[in-house]
Parts: C-alpha cells; sequence; structure tokens
C-alpha cells in the first residue's frame, strides 16, 4: 500500500481542481477521510485471509465501496446544506474519486497481492503493469524504520512531485483566468 500520507496528498490534490466555491476546509478533509479509509481493511487481517473478499485491499479498495462511501459522505455531512443536486452529485464524485485513487495508488506498488478494485463484481486482484512505488509497510513501528524512509522516498518521486506540478499548474492557470477577466 501507498503510505496514508500520500493517499491523503491525492485527495488535496483532487480538491485544488474543484472551484474555491466548493472546496472547504471540510470538503478537504473529508476527502482525506475517504482516500484513507480504504486501509481499514487491514483489521480484518486478524478476523479473515488477506486474500478474502473482507481482507486487506478487498472490497473495502473497490470503486464500488468508494462510491456508497461518497455517497454516506455526502448524506451524513451535507444533508443540512440546501444544495442542488448538481452540486451534490460534484460532491459525490469529489469523494468518490478520493476513495478510488487509494485503489489505484495502491495497484502501482510494488508488494501484496493486489487490488480488488471491481468487487464485488469480481474479486480478481489487479496490480498495473508498471508498479513504480515501494509499498508501505503495515504498522506504524515498521513504517519508521529504513524501509520507511525508502517508501516516503519513492512516494515523494513518484506521488508528490507530480501531485506538487498538478496543483502549481492548476494555479497558474487559474490565475490566468483571472487575469483575463
Amino acid at each position: 500500500m501507498a503510505s496514508a500520507f500520500s493517499h491523503a496528498l491525492m485527495a488535496i490534490t483532487i480538491g485544488k481542481t474543484y472551484s474555491t466555491k466548493i472546496s472547504s476546509i471540510k470538503f478537504i478533509v473529508l476527502g482525506c477521510f475517504c482516500a484513507v479509509i480504504p486501509d481499514a481493511d487491514v483489521i480484518m487481517n486478524h478476523f479473515v485471509a488477506y486474500e478474502s473478499f473482507f481482507g486487506h485491499r478487498g472490497f473495502f479498495h473497490s470503486f464500488f465501496f468508494c462510491f456508497l462511501l461518497a455517497v454516506l459522505i455526502t448524506y451524513v455531512f451535507f444533508r443540512k446544506e440546501k444544495l442542488q443536486l448538481k452540486t451534490k452529485l460534484i460532491y459525490i464524485l469529489f469523494f468518490f474519486l478520493c476513495g478510488a485513487s487509494h485503489g489505484l495508488l495502491d495497484m502501482l506498488t510494488n508488494g501484496g497481492r493486489g487490488v480488488a478494485i471491481f468487487s464485488p463484481f469480481d474479486n480478481t486482484r489487479y496490480f498495473f503493469p508498471w508498479r513504480p512505488i515501494k509499498v508501505s509497510p503495515i504498522g506504524i513501528a515498521k513504517f519508521f524504520s529504513e524501509r520507511g524512509l525508502k517508501v516516503i522516498l519513492s512516494e515523494m518521486i513518484w506521488i508528490g512531485i507530480p501531485c506538487f506540478l498538478y496543483m502549481f499548474f492548476i494555479k497558474l492557470i487559474r490565475k490566468g483566468n483571472n487575469r483575463n477577466k
């Protein structure tokens, strides 16, 4: 898996694509939650086999779960706000993309047994053919080690730099658009 830091960075990056009228601190924090929460399934390793439906990188890493989570997050945290249907759909899309980015990043790592990205319809576990990101160790103690440092360096190259470049270009584009008004 990629680390929680990289998953949260992906949510922040995706959030920068959205209008500042929509993207509040609450919006971004909930996006980070959606991007990180699939790894809560590591708890299931104590109860079920890694490769099982509810095992690590199983159902909770799937697009279907991300969609359900996005709908739930939008409903629970924005139900009191009088949002138009279009805005609700934009929120759902954002939270879905944040959650989906988790499984997609994990498919780029060099460890584990793949991601059941299409679960519950197909429980096959997949990786991308190109897997440049070093897999993060499971557990905080193991993360703060020499291996954890290698993971962070790998993630800085393959996730951090592209995210920061994307956010930089988004800022430039917005600045140019504001100048043209």
